[in-house]
């Protein structure tokens, strides 16, 4: 029976293929075609391919001919599955009617676990996308919208459909996605902005920042507001919720590559200063390790470069100052006898105090910046500046021997050794206490000014060549986070220190992990010990003692 239908198919195929100009007489062989996708699985696989043929010469039974393609995309058989995926884009090749419809289906079948068949379905996605960008487009959008509103959501299609859009979507060029393609992928990711989750989040800003909002300051402006809008709303910061972290973290993050002198970081300034710094022990710290401060101080000396007016800068700049006290050694009360070098001597054989150096840098570097704005205002209070200069001025003194020993360290290495990971780790710390030693310098001046310029420690100098390449290449690689150093830590008392005064850094570039639940997931970053060097180091100064 299956080899008579088999044959009366073939025959309904070539009655169609024959028939020319007079096709449209011949709704009865068309109908037989669709009647086949209940038969068996050649049945199907064939019915598909000629449904597909002949789709435009029978408007009238186009309903029937695409819930029939339909009822294919969903069998049980894989194969039949991708003969049908493989025929959909032919459905709105010339009916555009069609495009929102196909690309919705095609949306949820993103949700498979066959590698093959999702292959089949985003290059079919992308087909209808070159076919007819704004209705395609539509349809994945409803498909992202329709599963965030469902009471039965489906978490993968929404996951997919946002990855599709981010990674595949930009680059079909712009002959394709036209402006009006553009603004309706502005306008939906704006929608999916407002309840996102973390991984979610990073396609999205990819996405926007690949858009004309990334190319002009207009458009950066615009941008940044979204993401301070979600990274802190006013009356509900927890700083006590990783979570909470997490979200600010990864939002000022991607707020970074936006700033420049035409696009102010002033609103991130004004998060951290009014509701971050104040509230910093009770900043939650992660069971996995990671520095939540430390990320928080390398963000928020990042973004004080591009600041531009800021109201009630003074009292920044003393949250700023208060901050970095925090982090620097208290100086040792001075004699006014001759015990004093009595003193000094029993103490060379004591460990130094605890320098948390990658903090230093950060903190001292955001003030250092602040103050460019209002140089006098550092100087407002005398006892106050008084008390940050003994303290610098010890952290100095204590900084200078590091400097002495790295210098040394970093210099005398050749070969593989220059290239390893630990001498790379040498120079990192270099760069670290050269920049303390150059900011304090500023303060020290009489009055003070702040006129050095440095590179924090952790971001990669480009080369020329490296800056060349990188002004060629895509906008949004452009946009992407830069590279860091490890953070340094020295601590001279012990080899094993608390989790909280150990300096350790994620790769920015990590991805966030996301639980399977609430609204804005978090992502965690791994950490890295660095003891090895602190007992290098440490080890090198008993030796030249002895």
């Amino acid at each position: 029976m299956s080899a008579d239908n088999i044959e009366k198919l073939y025959q309904n195929y070539g009655i169609l293929a024959d028939a020319k100009e007079d096709i449209s007489k011949h709704e009865k062989e068309y109908l037989e075609i669709l009647a086949a996708v209940k038969g068996s699985d050649k049945e199907k696989r064939l019915a598909s391919q000629f449904i597909a043929k002949f789709f435009n010469s029978f408007p009238s039974l186009a309903e029937q001919a695409i819930e029939a393609q339909f009822d294919l995309c969903e069998d049980d058989d894989v194969a039949i599955r991708k003969q049908a995926i493989k025929d959909l884009p032919t459905l709105c090749k010339d009916h555009k009617e069609h495009t929102q419809r196909v690309a919705d289906i095609l949306a949820q079948l993103l949700q498979s676990d066959d590698v093959t068949e999702i292959n089949l379905v985003t290059n079919s996605l992308l087909t209808i996308i070159k076919g007819d960008a704004k209705n395609a487009l539509t349809g994945l959008f409803s498909q992202i919208h329709q599963n965030a509103e469902s009471e039965v959501t489906n978490d993968i299609v929404r996951e997919r459909c946002i990855k599709f859009l981010a990674t595949k979507v930009k680059h079909l060029g712009r002959e394709i996605i036209n402006k009006e393609a553009e603004d309706l992928i502005i306008a939906e990711c704006k929608k999916i902005l407002e309840d996102v989750a973390a991984e979610e989040f990073e396609h999205i800003m990819d996405l926007l920042t690949w858009s004309k909002l990334g190319k002009t300051p207009a458009g950066k402006k615009e941008l940044l507001q979204l993401v301070a809008a979600l990274a802190f709303t006013p009356g509900d910061w927890q700083p006590e919720d990783p979570e909470y972290i997490d979200r600010l973290i990864q939002c000022t993050q991607h707020a970074l590559p936006l700033f420049s002198s035409q696009v102010e970081s002033t609103a991130f300034i004004n998060i951290y200063c009014n509701h971050v710094l104040p509230k910093w022990d009770e900043i939650a710290t992660s069971e996995g390790g990671t520095d939540y401060k430390l990320e928080l101080l390398k963000l928020f000396a990042e973004i004080t470069e591009n600041c531009g007016e800021l109201e009630n800068i003074e009292q920044k700049i003393n949250i700023a100052c208060d901050l970095l006290m925090k982090y620097l050694p208290e100086a040792p009360m001075e004699s006014e006898d001759g015990t004093e070098k009595k003193e000094e001597k029993s103490e060379e054989a004591k460990p130094g105090p605890s320098l948390q150096f990658s903090h230093v840098e950060c903190a001292l570097f955001a003030l250092h910046s602040l103050c460019r704005k209002s140089p006098e205002s550092i100087s407002a209070d005398a006892a106050k500046l008084k008390s940050l200069r003994l303290r610098l001025q010890y952290t100095a003194r204590l900084t200078q021997g590091y400097i002495k020993k790295l210098k040394e360290v970093t210099q005398g290495s050749k070969g593989e050794d220059a290239n390893s990971e630990e001498n790379k780790l040498k120079i990192a710390a270099f760069k670290t206490t050269s920049n303390i030693n150059s900011l304090i310098r500023d303060i020290f001046r009489t009055p003070p000014s702040f006129k050095s310029k440095v590179q924090l420690s952790f971001k990669t100098t480009k080369t020329e060549k490296e800056e060349k390449q990188s002004a060629n290449s895509d906008e949004t690689e452009k946009q992407s986070p830069p590279k860091r150093h490890r953070p340094i830590t020295f601590d001279n008392r012990e080899e094993k220190e608390s989790p909280e005064k150990r300096s350790r850094s994620g790769d920015r570039n990590m991805k966030m992990y996301m639980p399977p639940s609430g609204k804005y997931s978090s992502r965690q970053w791994s950490t890295i010990q660095e003891a090895k060097l602190l007992k290098y180091v440490t080890n090198r100064t008993l030796q030249k003692k002895n």
